[in-house]
């Protein structure tokens, strides 16, 4: 294990992201890592891979750097690298939202749970446990007895929330999220909208699943990550898989990409339901005229006819 994967973000001020963006990819190069960076007035958000030797520079040097000093990084071994290339890119927010009124978590936030405290939460019969995360990366692992919003997309939690006010506002709210970007804000206004009790785990499942109290313990299947990884194991006690196949409800952790480019969903599936399924979710998907696996197999008309005369 050679490599490392940093994951991390920092609320601070960048007064221009997009200059910041360009140099900052310069350096990011010229140190041979590779990820994506994205940065804004509001700060920067980041998960990068590179040698053991390259990333201790590369934190060596964001900690130098006043507006980033106190950022904690998360750190994972690996055997290469997570990503193909490297971007750093200028945005306008960290983490898309969209509300009308944005939250500044320097400002405003749930209170910060250590992951023991946060173990203590998921225990407890008067929290509610709420994901902060899409619907695909809850199928593939989540806290015990968390919530699954109906989500598809971060910026669609606060709607979700707002239909389900009068089930949650009274109780003490508790959420999570990856790395806890998310979660900064989003605790945020929960607190704003004037949720009585609201926390959040610190430093997110990355960080919970490395303490060395807690081990991982009541989180169920893999975490999602948005690198060539995919998923990482964190309950290091009582490990459960929880993924159920696309097609036949099987326990799965194995995720693809729909073949057809203007879906793209992301499923659970195994190998074998993927080649019968011609790496599709739907039978509309499969006979899309650019599906990407009839393409990379370079399957013949005859064979497409016959996967799909059994596709179910």
């Amino acid at each position: 294990m050679n490599y490392q994967v940093l994951l991390y973000y920092n609320y601070t001020t960048i007064a221009d992201p997009e200059e910041f963006a360009k140099d900052h990819l310069a350096f990011c190069k010229a140190l041979n890592l590779k990820g994506r960076i994205l940065v804004a007035h509001e700060g920067i958000n980041g998960t990068l891979s590179g040698t053991i030797e390259d990333t201790e520079k590369y934190m060596e040097a964001m900690k130098a750097d006043a507006r980033f000093s106190d950022t904690f990084f998360k750190i994972d071994p690996s055997e290469g690298h997570a990503f193909k290339k490297m971007f750093v890119r200028a945005r306008p927010e960290l983490v898309s939202l969209k509300l009308e009124e944005d939250v500044d978590p320097k400002e405003i936030t749930g209170a910060y749970l250590s992951p023991k405290e946060f173990k203590e939460a998921i225990l407890d019969e008067d929290t509610v446990v709420i994901d902060a995360r899409n619907d695909y990366e809850y199928d593939l692992g989540h806290f015990r007895g968390a919530v699954r919003p109906d989500i598809r997309s971060f910026r669609e939690l606060p709607e979700w929330m707002q239909a389900h006010k009068e089930e949650f506002m009274e109780k003490r709210v508790v959420t999570y999220c990856t790395g806890g970007i998310r979660c900064e804000k989003f605790s945020g206004w929960l607190v704003r909208e004037g949720f009585k009790n609201v926390g959040q785990l610190h430093g997110g499942i990355a960080t919970y699943g490395k303490d060395p109290e807690v081990q991982g313990e009541l989180w169920d299947g893999k975490m999602y990550v948005f690198d060539e990884r995919i998923a990482v194991d964190i309950n290091q006690v009582d490990k459960q898989i929880v993924g159920k196949d696309w097609f036949d409800g099987t326990p799965c952790e194995r995720y693809i990409n729909c073949g057809n480019p203007e879906c793209n969903r992301q499923f659970l599936t195994s190998v074998e339901n993927e080649e019968k399924h011609l790496g599709s979710c739907s039978v509309a998907c499969a006979q899309h005229p650019q599906n990407r696996y009839i393409k990379e197999h370079q399957l013949t008309s005859e064979e497409i006819e016959a996967k799909l005369s059994v596709f179910a």
